[in-house]
């Protein structure tokens, strides 16, 4: 695994084109979030996808989160309707996950046989720059084997993970504690599939 080493506020843009290099190659990296660090791949690659997967022992039946630059780079992945465009409004850039109909293009296996997706825009300059470099959302589980911490540094990455994976950017501490909140609407209104960083309570009153 090779460590590259960048400003968490203003990330080297050639660096970050090495890093779109490894991802175009079907390649997994490692980068911070505004929760903990994540795998990074390219969502529309199968091969990618499969590597990222045997790489934490995820259960292939669980789809992957995706993270984006902006709004618009997460309307080209996933369909908003006027209930996901608030809340993206509302809480992004942030730990807000929000899951939506897929459309098409995303690899299979990141759906987990689903055709749904669950997707946020982070509030850290390096994961946005990642993607907005890339020009595609990416994907964004936890930097750790399936059921181990997930780390809040470069440092903390399981050497199991590092073995298996081609760099980290390392732009220093990632904030820690929680992870994103995911949320889905629905007809009945909008449904808590994992309570996290942002309170459920704050996410009724932006759809109230």
């Amino acid at each position: 695994m090779h460590t590259f080493s960048v400003s968490a506020a203003d990330p080297d843009s050639a660096i970050l084109a090495e890093a779109v290099a490894i991802l175009q190659r079907g390649g997994v990296i490692a980068v911070a979030t505004d929760t903990l660090y994540g795998l990074a791949a390219d969502p529309r690659n199968d091969a990618a996808v499969a590597r990222l997967f045997a790489a934490k022992g995820r259960d292939e039946g669980v789809p992957l989160p995706l993270i984006a630059a902006d709004l618009d780079q997460a309307r080209a992945i996933a369909a908003f309707g006027e209930t996901e465009l608030r809340l993206a409004r509302e809480f992004w850039p942030g730990p807000l996950t929000i899951v939506a109909p897929a459309r098409a293009g995303i690899a299979r296996g990141a759906l987990a046989g689903g055709a749904t997706i669950g997707i946020r825009v982070p509030n850290h300059a390096v994961a946005r720059a990642l993607c907005r470099a890339m020009g595609s959302c990416l994907t964004a589980t936890s930097a750790n084997v399936s059921g181990a911490p997930a780390p809040a540094s470069a440092a903390e990455i399981d050497p199991t993970i590092a073995s298996r994976i081609e760099a980290v950017l390392d732009s220093g501490p990632a904030p820690g504690g929680p992870p994103s909140t995911i949320v889905a609407a629905s007809p009945d209104g909008v449904q808590l599939l994992r309570a996290g960083a942002i309170a459920w309570e704050r996410v009724l009153e932006s759809v109230e």
